[in-house]
């Protein structure tokens, strides 16, 4: 049993390194995206707590700071279960990275006031043809940053993309629970018992709405079928 243990246990090791690492790859691919000194807006949370130590989008975030560029970062309180506010947020302050937190429904006006330069968000699913799945309210923040021409990045690693499906559409969105709407946390009433409640987790946003797709294996430059399968015809690098 001594043997099996010790061989789980490297087994999960390799499994974090590597995870780090890949992490570390697309974040330096997003880097180079990211202007010397940027105000950034992110949603939900694709940090170290949802990833092996490092994160996604906050990978991308980390690495330009490590650079050296001056980051400023937007982080949406993401309802309802408000992960921005409680994760994305923390793990930036405790890095030291100058974070404010905003409600949602906020990011549009910040956009239009100039005060956003760009936009990092992860993904849960990537289709062949480059649209993401993510966290619900994705595709209102990638909408309002086309209308206001706002870079919008994802990033993500090739584990994530599924070639299996060709588009967003073939996605099927989960509904959650209605107290996660009308109360916070599950034990704060925020709205009258028996309420009707529409509460899906994520929404799809079309690859036309997103600048650039960063992975550990390179950068899908407009995302695209070819984009995305160029993705995977060459050797990780970084």
């Amino acid at each position: 049993m001594d043997a099996v243990r010790a061989a789980l246990l490297a087994e999960a090791r390799n499994i974090h390194e590597d995870d780090v690492a890949s992490c570390r790859k697309m974040g330096k691919f997003g880097a180079m995206f990211v202007p010397d000194t940027a105000t950034i807006l992110t949603h939900c949370n694709a940090g170290a707590l949802a990833t092996g130590g490092y994160g996604t989008a906050l990978g991308v975030i980390r690495a330009a700071a490590e650079a050296g560029k001056t980051v400023r970062v937007l982080a949406d309180e993401t309802r309802p279960w408000l992960q921005g506010a409680r994760l994305t947020a923390y793990e930036l302050t405790a890095d030291n990275i100058d974070t404010t937190l905003i409600c949602d429904g906020m990011a549009g006006h910040l956009m239009a006031r100039g005060e956003i330069d760009m936009v990092v968000v992860g993904a849960d699913r990537i289709a062949a043809n480059g649209d993401v799945a993510n966290k619900i309210g994705t595709y209102t923040v990638a909408v309002l940053a086309k209308e206001n021409g706002i870079p919008f990045y994802v990033a993500a690693p090739l584990s994530t993309i599924d070639r299996s499906i060709a588009s967003g559409k073939e996605i099927k969105i989960e509904e959650r629970s209605a107290d996660e709407v009308t109360s916070l946390g599950g034990k704060f009433p925020i709205a009258q018992a028996g309420m009707k409640v529409r509460n899906p987790a994520f929404d799809v946003t079309p690859a036309k709405y997103i600048t650039a797709i960063f992975t550990e294996a390179g950068v899908a430059i407009p995302p695209s079928p070819e984009s995305i399968a160029g993705l995977f015809q060459k050797p990780a690098s970084g």
